[in-house]
C-alpha cells in the first residue's frame, strides 16, 4: 500500500503537538467497542526497530468490553503489514518479538483441549522474527507437547528455548523444544545473535525441564555462540523472564554479565515478560510489554550513531522523521570481579550500581507503549485513515476469530447473566462496592453448597490469586468465566472444625505469603507494597500479579480543542514518564488481601456456631490451610481433607452459577458499561 503523502512533507508524520482528538473507528469483532483517543504523536524510527508482545494469554479477540483495548489479532496482522512496509520505505529494520505465555486467560485459548488448540493457529498468522516459551506452556504435559510438536515447528529457528528441554516421545531423550540460539542478518545487513531464556522455573510437568541460568552460561554451546565464528553487531536476549535484573527470579543480569565479560563492545538488548508490567531500564536496556492479555504493544527503537554495522549494511542510520534521542548508560563489570570470575550480584543494588560508569552510551533509544486498539494501529499505519487500514489477511484472521468464538460458544450465545457494574481487582478498596473480591464473599456463599450439608454453618476460603482479571459491566458469558477465573481448582473441606479455630484461619493466611501459582515472588516487582492509600505517583506495587500500574504523566494540551482522556494505563519506568503512546487518566490501585472468606448458614440469631465446615481450594489446602490450622492448635493433617463438591465444580464454575441465579435483570439485552476505571 502506498504511504500517505510524501516522506519529504513536513506533516506526513502526524501532528507535532499533543492535541488529543476524540474519534472512533469501526470495530472488528462484533462485540468490540471503538477507542476514542488517538496517540499523542508519531513514533520515532531508528536504524533498528522492534515491536514486542508478551503474555497474550489467549486474548486474541481483544478486550471486547474495554474501549482502549478492543483490537483483535486480525487488526494486528494488518498493522504489522503496514509497519513492515513503512520500515522498508524508511530504509530501516523492523523485528517482531514475542516472549511467551499464550494460554490461561481467555476462552479462545482455554475452552479447547488441550489449551491453545485453536488460539495457537490464529497466533501463528504473525510472522515473528524471534519468539520464546513461557511457563504457561509447561504446566500441563499435553500443552507442552503441543508446543513442541506443533507451535515450535511452525516458527522453526525463530523459536528460541535456550534453557528448556522436553522428552522426545520417539527417543525417550531430552531435547530442546525450540532452537538454542539464532544467528541471522537483518534485511539491511545487521548481524544479530539471539537467545531465548526462561526464568528458573520449577513448576513444569515431569516431561520437561528448565536448565538454570547459572548452568546455562557455563555450557560450551552457549560460550561458542557468544564467540560465534561470524561477526556480531548486536546480541538480543529475549525471555519470559522479569526484565529488572534485581528481581530474585530474573536471570537477565547473569546473562548480560556473562555476554559482556566475553564481548565487552557488542551492544546487548533484552526483552522480558512474565511480570505483567511495563518496564525499561536505561542500563541494560531491557523492555517488557506491560499489562497482560493483549492490552499494550511495545515499540522500541535503537539508533546506532557510532558503532559500525556490518560492511554489507544497506539501510539508513538517519531515517526521515522523528528519531530516538535517549541515551542508554554503560554497565561496566568490575575489573576485580572480572579477574576473579565473580560477576556482580544479581540481587544486590549496591554491587550492581557500583559497576555503572557515568559515561553515556553512543547508542540512542526510544520506546513507546501502544494501546491495543484499531485507532492506535490505524494512526501509526496509515495516518488514521481507517478505510485504508485493513488487509485481506487481517480481515480473514478477524473472521477466523469470530467463527472460532461462535464454535466454542464464547459469545453472547453463552450468556449466563448481566453483570450490573464493573468489579475490578485493584481499582477499588477491598470491602467496597465494585471490588471483585468483595463480590466473591457473596458469590461463594451463594454457590458453594453441598446439598447434604447445606444447613451446616460453613466458611469458604478462596485465594485472590485465583482471579486473573476484572469483571466488566455487561453480558457475563462463558468467555468471561475464563477471563476472570480460568483455573480449575476444586473445593475441599474439613468438617466440624471448632469455630474458635476456623474463624482465625483467614487472618493467618492473610498474614502469610501470597499463594503464588509459580515462582513469581512479590519481590520480582521490586517495588514497595502499598499499605494504605494508593501511591499518588510512580509505579505501584501490588502483592499479586499486578494488572494495573498507574503512574503520572503530564503533557501540554491545547484546550481550545475537544479533549477526551479516558481512564487507562499510565506508566513510570526507568526512562521516565514519556513512554505511553496515548494519554490516559490514572486508574487507582489499592492493595488486596491474600484470601477472602464467605460465611453461610450461620445461626439467624447472630450467635456463633460451635463448629463449621471449613471449605477451601485444593490449590491452597496442603501448603497453606493445614499449616494455618496447626499453628492455631488444630490437630489436623492432610488425611482430614475431604472433597466438598464434585471436582467438576471448580473456580471456573461458581461465577457462572452465581450469574445464572442473581444477575438475570436485563437478560438477554445487557447494558454494556464503559470499562474499568469509569465508575
Amino acid at each position: 500500500m502506498v504511504a500517505i503523502g510524501a516522506l519529504a512533507c513536513s506533516d506526513c508524520y502526524g501532528p507535532s503537538d499533543n492535541i488529543i482528538h476524540a474519534r472512533k473507528v469501526r470495530r472488528m469483532q462484533p462485540e468490540a467497542q471503538g477507542a476514542h483517543t488517538k496517540p499523542r504523536g508519531p513514533l520515532e524510527w531508528g536504524q533498528l526497530n522492534f515491536l514486542h508482545t508478551t503474555d497474550t494469554h489467549g486474548w486474541l479477540e481483544g478486550h471486547l468490553k474495554e474501549q482502549n483495548y478492543g483490537a483483535d489479532w486480525g487488526d494486528y496482522v494488518s498493522f504489522i503489514k503496514h509497519m513492515r512496509q513503512k520500515a522498508r520505505r524508511l530504509g530501516v529494520d523492523l523485528l517482531l518479538i514475542d516472549t511467551g505465555d499464550l494460554h490461561d486467560g481467555a476462552g479462545l485459548s482455554d475452552a479447547t483441549e488441550p489449551n491453545g488448540r485453536v488460539s495457537n493457529a490464529i497466533f501463528e498468522n504473525i510472522d515473528y522474527d524471534l519468539l520464546t516459551i513461557g511457563n504457561h506452556e509447561l504446566y500441563v504435559t499435553d500443552i507442552a507437547y503441543e508446543t513442541f510438536n506443533g507451535f515450535s515447528k511452525v516458527y522453526g529457528e525463530k523459536y528460541l528455548t535456550s534453557n528448556v528441554q522436553i522428552i522426545n516421545q520417539a527417543t525417550g531423550e531430552f531435547e530442546y523444544i525450540g532452537n538454542k540460539y539464532r544467528y541471522f542478518t537483518t534485511d539491511h545487513g545487521l548481524r544479530i545473535m539471539a537467545f531465548g531464556v526462561l526464568f528458573d522455573f520449577t513448576g513444569s510437568s515431569n516431561v520437561s525441564k528448565v536448565i538454570k541460568a547459572a548452568d546455562l552460561v557455563k555450557q560450551q554451546w552457549f560460550l561458542d555462540a557468544i564467540h560465534f565464528q561470524k561477526p556480531i553487531d548486536l546480541f538480543v536476549v529475549i525471555g519470559h523472564n522479569p526484565p529488572r535484573r534485581t528481581a530474585p527470579t530474573s536471570s537477565f543480569g547473569l546473562l548480560y554479565d556473562t555476554i559482556r565479560q566475553h564481548r565487552p563492545k557488542v551492544p546487548i538488548t533484552v526483552f522480558g515478560g512474565h511480570t505483567h508490567i511495563r518496564f525499561q531500564n536505561p542500563m541494560l536496556v531491557p523492555i517488557e510489554k506491560s499489562d497482560p492479555f493483549a492490552e499494550i504493544l511495545s515499540f522500541m527503537m535503537r539508533f546506532q550513531q557510532v558503532l559500525s554495522p556490518s560492511p554489507s549494511f544497506s539501510g539508513k542510520i538517519n531515517p526521515p522523521g522523528p528519531t530516538p534521542t535517549r541515551r542508554a548508560i554503560k554497565v561496566l563489570v568490575n575489573e576485580t570481579a572480572r579477574a576473579s570470575g565473580n560477576l556482580p550480584s544479581l540481587t544486590s543494588h549496591t554491587a550492581y550500581h557500583s559497576s555503572i560508569s557515568t559515561l553515556s552510551s553512543p547508542i540512542l533509544y526510544s520506546r513507546r507503549y501502544l494501546d491495543w486498539n484499531r485507532l492506535t494501529f490505524a494512526y501509526h499505519a496509515v495516518g488514521s485513515q481507517d478505510w485504508r487500514f485493513d488487509y485481506y489477511s487481517g480481515r480473514k484472521v478477524t473472521n477466523d476469530i469470530t467463527v472460532a468464538r461462535k464454535a466454542l460458544n464464547l459469545s453472547s450465545s453463552s450468556l449466563f447473566g448481566c453483570a450490573p457494574r464493573n468489579y475490578c481487582q485493584y481499582c477499588k478498596q477491598f470491602g467496597s462496592e465494585g471490588n471483585i473480591f468483595t463480590l466473591l464473599e457473596t458469590a461463594l456463599g451463594t454457590t458453594v453448597v453441598n446439598k447434604s450439608r447445606a444447613n451446616i454453618p460453613r466458611l469458604v476460603i478462596i485465594n485472590t490469586g485465583s482471579i486473573r482479571f476484572d469483571l466488566v459491566e455487561g453480558p457475563f458469558t462463558l468467555d468471561d468465566s475464563f477471563i476472570v477465573s480460568p483455573f480449575l481448582d476444586a473445593f475441599q473441606f474439613i468438617p466440624n472444625v471448632p469455630y474458635s479455630i476456623a474463624r482465625q484461619v483467614l487472618g493467618v493466611l492473610n498474614a502469610g505469603p501470597f499463594q503464588k501459582r509459580s515462582e513469581l515472588s512479590t519481590q520480582d516487582f521490586d517495588f514497595t507494597p502499598l499499605t494504605g492509600e494508593a501511591c499518588p505517583d510512580g509505579i505501584l506495587f501490588h502483592p499479586h500479579k499486578t494488572m494495573k500500574r498507574p503512574g503520572t504523566i503530564t503533557r501540554g494540551l491545547d484546550h481550545r480543542q475537544s479533549v477526551v482522556i479516558s481512564p487507562g494505563y499510565t506508566t513510570t519506568d526507568d526512562f521516565g514518564t514519556d513512554g505511553d503512546d496515548t494519554t490516559h487518566s490514572k486508574i487507582p490501585n489499592f492493595p488486596q488481601p491474600n484470601d477472602v472468606q464467605a460465611n453461610a448458614s450461620f445461626p439467624t440469631d447472630g450467635s456463633d456456631p460451635a463448629t463449621v465446615d471449613l471449605i477451601f481450594l485444593d490449590f491452597i489446602a496442603k501448603k497453606y490451610v493445614i499449616p494455618a490450622l496447626q499453628s492455631l492448635g488444630g490437630k489436623y493433617t492432610e488425611a482430614d481433607i475431604e472433597e466438598y463438591l464434585p471436582t467438576t465444580f471448580t473456580t471456573n464454575s461458581y461465577l457462572p452459577e452465581f450469574a445464572k441465579r442473581v444477575w438475570q435483570k436485563g437478560v438477554p439485552n445487557c447494558t454494556l458499561g464503559n470499562g474499568v476505571g469509569t465508575d
